[in-house]
């Protein structure tokens, strides 16, 4: 599972990056994971299993891990030693293959310090970076949240969701750097790249409105007002309607039995509709109000938002309404080459689904073509007999 990478030189040997943790779902690892039993009491908790999904290269290299129900909270982990990413670059990468539409539900992974038990493993355990693919309905994203000093904190806006096409796999990779940049790549093309202490409120704002500044009492923020001088016409209408001149009582209206007659009303031709004042510019008008901006007395600097002291454990708390995902190739490093080594296998399989799937479209679509030929031959022929039997009345008539 603990891997150290070396580059030798000469007669030296010089450490080029470490793995922490890796996992490709080969034989034994049931031994190597530990299913959460946090939702077991409520009956709501899911099963797991070894499975490649319909589309694979070599069955036993494209194994992966599938969340097996449907509406089931998933929840496994697997420990691993200890490790502080301070000062060092860490890489997350992972594959996610939705064999069907969750529909919603997660397909991230969450990376932290261990908990004491695994089998407690579940949406209140802390954790340090939550990061993968999320939706529910049209609201679809890439979750990366980080825990700081307590606190899980969402990017200020959210990252791209593209774990579309049943069957497709998706590789997401998550780079943190001691320079508190944060890259992120999805299907070995970027999608993000900027700095945690900016695109993250992990800090209190450096300055904040000043709470002893005050409006001035004759601030005017009004952009527009009413125009003194614009009247409305004399002979604007604003009745929509009016009696009916040319309406008369009837010959035989008995005010007695039916009543006062009135006249019906009817649409008045000269009605205007709603007479508004005219607006204009503001003159007096000073703009938007702003209180006076005073450093914030609470900021506190923090050239380490990335670092965390313990990282021992990965894995997966889900809530997923239709089950079937897969997840695969699991790497977390230091080592850029080693990613790389483990995108490799993702890319081999890509290859193949995209080939599949476009097999499989291409096949759909003939056979709606064919369906839509036949209705359409049987529509025609419908039509013929039509003609036929109208043909026969005809003769009989």
């Amino acid at each position: 599972m603990m891997r150290t990478s070396l580059i030798t030189l000469g007669s030296a040997a010089v450490v080029s990056g470490k793995t922490y943790f890796s996992e490709t779902f080969g034989s034994g690892w049931e031994d190597r994971w530990t299913v959460s039993t946090w939702k077991e009491a409520e009956g709501t908790s899911g099963t797991f299993q070894a499975a490649t999904g319909k589309w694979f290269k070599d069955e036993s290299e494209d194994q992966g891990l599938q969340t097996v129900e449907d509406s089931r909270f998933f929840g496994i982990s697997a420990p691993f030693d200890k490790f502080s990413n301070d000062g060092k670059e860490l890489i997350v990468q992972y594959q996610a293959k939705y064999e069907k539409d969750v529909e919603c539900g997660g397909g991230y992974l969450k990376m932290g310090p261990a908990p004491a038990d695994l089998k407690t493993f579940g949406d209140p355990t802390p954790y340090n970076i939550m990061f993968g693919p999320d939706q529910c309905g049209s609201t679809k994203r890439t979750h990366l949240i980080f825990q700081y000093k307590g606190k899980n904190i969402l990017k200020k806006t959210d990252l791209p969701f593209q774990q579309d096409g049943e069957g497709m796999s998706h590789l997401y990779r998550l780079v943190v750097k001691p320079d508190n940049t944060v890259r992120v790549e999805i299907d070995q093309e970027k999608v993000y790249e900027g700095n945690l202490k900016e695109d993250w409120e992990v800090l209190e704002p450096k300055e904040i409105a000043d709470p002893e500044d005050k409006k001035p009492e004759d601030w005017v923020d009004e952009a527009m007002m009413d125009d003194p001088e614009d009247k409305k016409p004399e002979d604007w209408v604003t009745e929509k309607q009016m009696v009916d001149p040319a309406a008369s009582k009837p010959d035989d209206w008995d005010d007695d039995e039916d009543g006062e007659w009135e006249a019906p009303m009817i649409s008045n031709p000269d009605y205007k509709g709603e007479w508004y004042v005219k607006r204009i510019d503001n003159p007096a008008y000073k703009g938007v109000w702003a209180a006076r901006m005073i450093a914030n007395p609470a900021f506190v600097d923090d050239d380490k938002v990335y670092s965390y002291p313990e990282f021992s454990f990965i894995g997966f708390d889900l809530w997923q309404v239709k089950g079937s995902t897969i997840f695969d190739n699991i790497i977390v490093t230091d080592d850029v080459a080693e990613a790389d080594a483990f995108g490799k296998k993702w890319e081999a399989l890509s290859a193949l689904e995209k080939e599949k799937k476009a097999e499989e479209d291409a096949k759909k679509a003939e056979e709606a073509k064919a369906a839509a030929d036949a209705e359409g031959d049987k529509a025609e022929e419908d039509d013929d007999d039509d003609e036929e039997d109208a043909k026969e009345d005809k003769e009989e008539m």
